[in-house]
């Protein structure tokens, strides 16, 4: 899942388009992208899980900006040409090492919506990330009973499962819902793991030292963790392994984030993207290299200088995806 987790310019038509589980909150029309694409009038679709802008006139020039590369965002009232005010959208993101500021204009004068949904998805996106993070040691468990998220509904609990993530293993309670799987110590209820299955990447029966175990292994991206849990009597692992198998499947077609959030305007959700779509060939006329540049906020961090054959002087090492003289090209012919 890649929505939420990065920064994309001019993506395809199909990338603009929703994947399971992620809905179009709110929408706002005459929004300029100020910095990038200054005078071309566009649409501002806020998910729950990234902003997407993209020109009206010419719907292959866009942005995807995940949530989870935000830093800052805030609105403020700027003044324009003849004495005018209008709303700006200040958004300042992060991704492979490389600062992005990101500032939105409202051309409507007279609009009142001032971004509050902008602002309140992302508050409501960072406050939810259990849905999304694996979580060790949480205050998750209230005397002995698992504290429910909000959609969230227990389908089992079972006791007396070993964990085995310590060499000696720890003796608890393995709890399963149809939104994570939980496990905390019988002996302390802190000492405990909540995995959503967002971040599952594989779930097996292996042999090991303790026996049969039921190993869960988590995606690349949320650490990569392998956690054993020891069922006994074998029947009973296999009886958890089918259970959780299912609910797993069915999440995958169904996922939940956790993003809720209400706000006095409420645009009619929508499962697509309705931009007008064009061809994988006139996407790929378009020049990505040259895109970036506008976006760049201060603090990028210092590359080390080469000396480039095509300048003839030393310069610092652009990024993978650009060249000295696609930035050299930038440069105004006169």
């Amino acid at each position: 899942m890649w929505q939420d987790n990065e920064v994309r310019f001019d993506i395809s038509y199909n990338l603009m388009q929703l994947r399971l589980g992620e809905f179009a909150a709110d929408k706002l029309d005459l929004i300029e992208d100020t910095k990038g694409n200054a005078g071309d009038s566009g649409r501002l679709i806020i998910t729950n899980l990234r902003i997407i802008w993209h020109s009206i006139l010419l719907p292959r020039i866009n942005l995807s900006i995940g949530y989870n590369n935000i830093i800052a965002v805030n609105s403020k009232t700027i003044y324009i040409l003849q004495g005018k005010h209008t709303q700006a959208l200040y958004i300042l993101a992060s991704f492979r090492n490389c600062r992005y500021e990101f500032i939105f204009t409202n051309q409507d004068s007279k609009s009142t919506r001032h971004y509050t949904s902008v602002i309140g998805i992302y508050r409501a996106y960072t406050s939810s990330r259990i849905y999304r993070e694996i979580k060790l040691r949480s205050g998750i468990i209230n005397e002995k009973q698992l504290t429910l998220l909000p959609q969230e509904t227990v389908h089992s609990t079972l006791q007396d499962i070993w964990n085995l993530s310590l060499e000696q293993g720890n003796i608890g309670t393995f709890i399963v819902t149809n939104i994570r799987l939980v496990w905390f110590a019988d002996m302390n209820d802190q000492f405990n793991v909540s995995i959503p299955y967002l971040v599952i990447a594989n779930i097996t029966i292996k042999n090991s030292k303790f026996g049969p175990t039921l190993v869960i292994v988590s995606t690349e991206s949320s650490g990569g963790y392998i956690l054993g849990f020891r069922v006994s009597p074998p029947e009973k692992l296999h009886i958890l392994y089918k259970e959780v198998s299912t609910l797993f499947k069915t999440f995958e077609k169904c996922p939940t984030f956790g993003v809720d959030y209400t706000f006095e305007h409420q645009a009619p959700v929508q499962r697509e993207v309705h931009v007008e779509q064009y061809s994988e060939q006139e996407d790929s006329q378009i020049d990505h290299l040259n895109v970036f540049g506008y976006y760049f906020s201060e603090g990028v961090h210092k590359r080390k200088p080469n000396v480039s054959d095509y300048l003839g002087l030393a310069a610092e090492k652009p990024t993978e995806i650009s060249t000295l003289q696609n930035i050299w090209e930038l440069m105004p012919q006169n």
